[in-house]
């Protein structure tokens, strides 16, 4: 049977398979017989005017008179949306590129059927690989519909029509079991309302089209409005970089951009300083902008190390979003099998202003005198006085001790009664918002992340999955409540580190299995493969609590004060998923 037989037989089967056998003959005798691999679209699609893209892809998803092409002009995502699906086609449809090619065709759908920086936003944890709690799900019913297999991201990153959508639905059905009995299953989500008049249930399926088509559309007026503002995002020059490295603390230095032979494709070097040890990174790299605002690239210093928490030893990952007036950026730069290692980066342009992009130490406390604040930034002015800096109210600079154009060492006093929370830091025109927190005292310490996931490894098959805590102290702020809006973050704070039982089985000890956790806060798993030691020869896998415990901050009973995180560790993962054709 020729390839595109082949292809309309299979989503013919999809669209059959897909729906009750009453609805698929009812249709039947009211229509005539429809492709479905090529539906009858009720929106306007988005054509596709690219040559590459036509000539690969246009083989199979066939062009009408308006350029459209099947399915794709129907469809929106970010760059790893691309990349997923050229790598479905060309694992189940035969799709032949290039690495160049595949480049060239993520970028050129990417900047035509792609998301706005509005769109892409909410959803960047998932191409930053952040190990996060996701709380943008809206109910049980579309958490076990679209999240239970993986994070809701994933759909959140596509804009599709209607009918796109409900081939979606087909697309799970046919390629997994588990998603037909679980689109089936009517709808026991206590938060959904109850059918009026004895009406059925409906399919968790339905909540979750009828979600999605809402929230998600083909056509949003975010994108409608950065098709006419997209361009290229002329990004050369010199980027000042504030790093926060877990484990390691805040790092500061440049980034210098420099454009390379294609639009939107440049070479880097990066220089960081750690501010708290004075240990400095260099590093090259090169990437590449998509859709006019969103930056991947990869950067080293040379052969990867061995040690899993040196961030000079090994290739970064970054994924950031910039600005639309491409004067600053936030994202991620990231390492290691499971992405687990990663500096969280913001950016700032340089320019021909003072401008400040770091601030050390981290916070200072309400009545501290002649305290030590260093500023780092870029084109400080000769003669700095007390007076050119504003640290707002009840901050008072005393003297510059020392000023150069990129640092300057000031003497501070702190009034008693200074507002709490997090002052903005002024130099000329500049401005760090909310760059200097002051504090009265620590009030409580959150273990960030909050819950982690490791992952069991060691062996000739399997890496292992580590993770990196930190102890971040808190001022309950001018409510003095904790966990409220107005609590002050004031950065890592000195703990000791432990880990604790969790109670889900009783006996079993994880505790003294799943691995060992460093005072420097790396979780290393324990290898993985059946324990003998352990009772009935399991493996290593296990959940526990990891608890900091602070060495100079209590709480009114005078005890140490103490947080803690949850872990769970688990075996390996043994299928994954990567899109390194995205990076350059």
């Amino acid at each position: 049977m020729p390839q595109g037989a082949r292809r309309a037989h299979l989503w013919r089967f999809l669209a059959i398979t897909a729906l009750p056998a009453s609805i698929v003959a009812a249709q039947a005798a009211k229509e005539p017989p429809r492709d479905p691999s090529n539906p009858v679209e009720s929106e306007t699609g988005i054509p596709v005017k690219d040559a590459l893209v036509v000539e690969k892809c246009g083989t199979c998803h066939t062009a009408d008179a308006k350029g459209n092409l099947s399915r794709i002009s129907w469809v929106r995502t970010t760059p790893e949306g691309w990349a997923q699906v050229i790598r479905r086609m060309s694992a189940l449809n035969g799709l032949s590129l290039t690495p160049t090619e595949a480049r060239g065709v993520i970028r050129s759908l990417s900047a035509t059927h792609g998301l706005a920086p509005e769109e892409a936003k909410p959803v960047a944890y998932l191409p930053e690989h952040r190990n996060i709690n996701e709380t943008n799900i809206p109910n049980e019913t579309i958490r076990q519909s679209c999240a239970a297999c993986h994070a809701f991201a994933q759909p959140l990153s596509w804009r599709r029509s209607k009918a796109e959508w409900s081939l979606l639905r087909n697309l799970h059905v046919a390629m997994y079991s588990q998603a037909d009995a679980q689109f089936r299953k009517p709808v026991e989500d206590p938060t959904q309302p109850v059918p009026a008049n004895g009406a059925p249930k409906p399919l968790p399926v339905e909540v979750a089209l009828e979600y999605m088509n809402r929230h998600a559309p083909l056509v949003t007026p975010e994108w409608t409005k950065w098709q006419a503002r997209q361009q290229s995002a002329k990004l050369g020059g010199k980027w000042l970089v504030n790093a926060f490295l877990p484990g390691k603390g805040l790092y500061a230095g440049e980034m210098i951009v420099t454009p390379a032979s294609d639009e939107d494709d440049y070479a880097t070097t990066i220089t960081l300083r750690s501010l708290a040890d004075g240990s400095t990174l260099t590093r090259r790299g090169k990437g590449l902008v998509y859709t006019g605002y969103s930056w991947r690239g990869t950067s080293s210093s040379g052969p990867e190390g061995a040690r899993p928490d040196a961030p000079e030893d090994h290739e970064t990952r970054e994924t950031m979003l910039f600005s639309s007036d491409r004067k600053s950026a936030e994202g991620r730069w990231f390492w290691g099998d499971y992405k687990e290692f990663g500096f969280n980066v913001k950016l700032t342009r340089a320019s021909a202003e003072p401008t400040v992009s770091a601030v050390w130490p981290y916070a200072l406390k309400a009545g501290a005198k002649g305290a030590t604040l260093t500023l780092i930034g870029d084109a400080f002015p000769a003669g700095l006085k007390p007076a050119d800096i504003d640290l707002g109210k009840g901050v008072t600079v005393t003297k510059i001790v020392s000023a150069s154009p990129t640092q300057a060492v000031l003497s501070v006093d702190v009034a008693a009664d200074a507002p709490v929370g997090a002052h903005d830091v002024g130099l000329g025109g500049s401005v760090l918002a909310a760059g200097l927190p002051i504090y009265r005292k620590v009030d409580y310490i959150k273990v960030t992340p909050e819950t982690a996931i490791a992952r069991l490894g060691g062996s000739e098959k399997h890496t292992p999955g580590h993770a990196q805590f930190d102890a971040i102290g808190f001022d309950a702020g001018l409510d003095g409540k904790p966990y409220t809006p107005d609590d002050v973050a004031l950065g890592p704070i000195d703990v000791t580190w432990t880990m604790e039982e969790m109670q889900t089985v009783y006996y079993d000890d994880d505790v003294n299995y799943v691995g060992k956790l460093s005072q420097t806060a790396l979780f290393t798993p324990a290898i993985d493969g059946p324990n003998p030691e352990r009772k009935w020869g399991r493996n290593n896998y296990g959940e526990v609590w990891v608890v900091a415990t602070a060495k100079n901050e209590f709480d009114a009973l005078g005890k140490p004060l103490k947080g803690r995180s949850f872990m769970v560790v688990t075996v390996p993962a043994y299928k994954r998923w990567d899109q390194p054709e995205v990076a350059k």
